[in-house]
């Protein structure tokens, strides 16, 4: 059955794109976080370790509701770590970086989800579609406030 939800075939699948690639990004940057959670160590592996739990989690639920909307405009989502590598450009760590990488990395990488969903929001605003509008705004928030909790880790006194 044609899909008829008052946005354009063009715009939604510009928007589908676009969240697919803050669906990849986040998805990159949960396995990363997910990976410094388990591998922390140093005399603020309690603080980092819980920190990052907390951020793990809260992307992993994030991924359903990007993939979710991806799906309600009509699209499919490209599920596979190959796809979802080639779409990413937050890149997963090599080794096991010293803590203080790992939270300057962490810093970088909600800041380029950040970034990318500011610029999916445009086109979804453009096309009046307020719902992906909406998820796009609270993943701003979320990885804003988590760059910011994590950069004030890296200050000196």
């Amino acid at each position: 059955m044609k899909m008829d939800i008052g946005i354009k075939d063009q715009d939604r699948k510009a928007i589908a794109e676009g969240l697919t690639r803050v669906l990849a990004d986040t998805y990159s940057l949960y396995l990363k976080t997910h990976n410094f959670h388990w591998n922390v160590t140093g005399p603020q592996f309690q603080t980092l370790h819980l920190m990052f739990e907390t951020q793990y989690n809260e992307l992993w639920l994030a991924l359903d509701v990007i993939a979710e909307r991806i799906r309600a405009l009509g699209h499919f989502v490209p599920a596979t770590h190959q796809s979802f590598e080639k779409l990413s450009t937050i890149k997963i760590a090599e080794g096991v970086p010293h803590a203080t990488e790992m939270i300057a990395e962490l810093v970088q990488g909600n800041e380029t989800v950040s970034k990318l969903a500011r610029e999916v929001f445009e086109t979804a605003d453009e096309a009046n579609d307020q719902p992906t509008a909406d998820l796009l705004t609270e993943r701003m928030s979320t990885h804003e406030k988590a760059a910011w909790m994590l950069r004030s880790l890296l200050e000196k006194p």
